[in-house]
């Protein structure tokens, strides 16, 4: 999958995470690849269960893989580093969790939680220009400095939000793994959170591997999206591709269930329920193959043709329409 002219800051190559209970295994994550290029948000979009957080906690080297490699900035990450490896890709590399609540210690104060990495990696020269780093970081993200002496309690979700945000640039990393991070906030905030991340990557050419299950929100933020079921990609492309050419029943299924403005087009819409058991898989079995450019679908040599027909057709029709 790789472009000229685009340096590949994480490649994901056969990908797997296996959850082993009371001797039972599960593998949640399943012969994943992707890559991801420097300065692009990328999304991972799927239903809750679907092992995308599974793949954001198995960068970041919180869930532990059984199988594949996770390498960045051409080197394997996924496996024993050595204490210095370890704390320069723990700089380089931040994550923005899901819930601002639980992520925020809640017995210290917002500026203890935002110093916290400073202090790990002795980022200062001296107390001034820690507590000057503290201060443009809280600035940066809309809040005060005054704010720093608070605990997380006494601030609004999307307030909270802004802190792990915060929490996360102080460190200056070049890669951030955003989990869901405005799914827990109101719909009003979301869009201010979203410009706000939008703002750090045109200012400081940050990459983002974007987690989430909607797609409006995804539409908005993201450059390529790939969409996973079951623990598996079953297609990548270029966001406005997607969205106007989709190939796989499954994301033409996710896309379905985005509601409508409309109450007349919203009630006579027909749904689409993505069954795998019903697909006919005999014969070559199916695996990410590029359909067009920059275009993958998890597909056998039968379900290519289909695809490819049926790409055909709405390319037809989208011609038609534009006259």
């Amino acid at each position: 999958m790789t472009e000229i002219n685009r340096e590949i800051i994480l490649d994901v190559k056969h990908l797997e995470v296996t959850f082993v209970n009371n001797k039972k295994s599960f593998r949640a994550v399943k012969d994943v690849n992707f890559e991801i290029y420097k300065g692009e948000t990328f999304a991972l979009v799927g239903e809750s269960g679907s092992g995308k957080t599974t793949i954001g906690r198995a960068i970041i080297g919180l869930n532990d893989t059984s199988n594949g490699d996770i390498i960045y900035k051409g080197k394997k990450i996924n496996t024993h580093l050595s204490k210095q490896e370890s704390k320069d890709l723990t700089r380089q590399m931040q994550m923005i969790f899901q819930d601002p609540a639980a992520s925020l210690n809640e017995r210290a104060t917002i500026s203890y939680c935002i110093a916290e990495g400073l202090d790990n990696f002795k980022l200062y020269k001296d107390e001034k220009e820690k507590q000057e780093k503290i201060d443009n970081a809280l600035k940066s993200v809309g809040l005060l400095p005054e704010h720093k002496s608070r605990y997380p309690h006494e601030f609004s979700g999307g307030q909270r939000q802004r802190v792990g945000i915060a929490r996360a640039m102080v460190m200056e990393p070049d890669f951030i793994i955003a989990d869901e991070p405005i799914s827990a906030l109101d719909v009003s905030i979301r869009a201010q959170v979203l410009n706000l991340m939008n703002k750090f990557k045109e200012e400081r050419g940050l990459t983002y591997l974007f987690i989430a299950h909607d797609l409006s929100v995804v539409r908005y933020f993201s450059d390529r999206i790939a969409v996973i079921h079951k623990g598996r990609i079953v297609e990548i492309a270029p966001t406005e591709d997607l969205f106007a050419y989709p190939l796989h029943p499954y994301t033409r299924s996710l896309l379905q269930s985005v509601p409508m403005p409309d109450p007349r087009i919203e009630k006579s819409k027909e749904l689409l329920i993505y069954d795998e058991s019903k697909r006919d898989l005999s014969g070559e079995k199916p695996k990410l193959r590029e359909i067009v450019k920059d275009h993958y679908v998890f597909m056998n040599d039968r379900e290519k043709a289909e695809y490819e027909i049926k790409l055909e057709k709405m390319i037809k029709d989208k011609e038609e329409s534009n006259k």
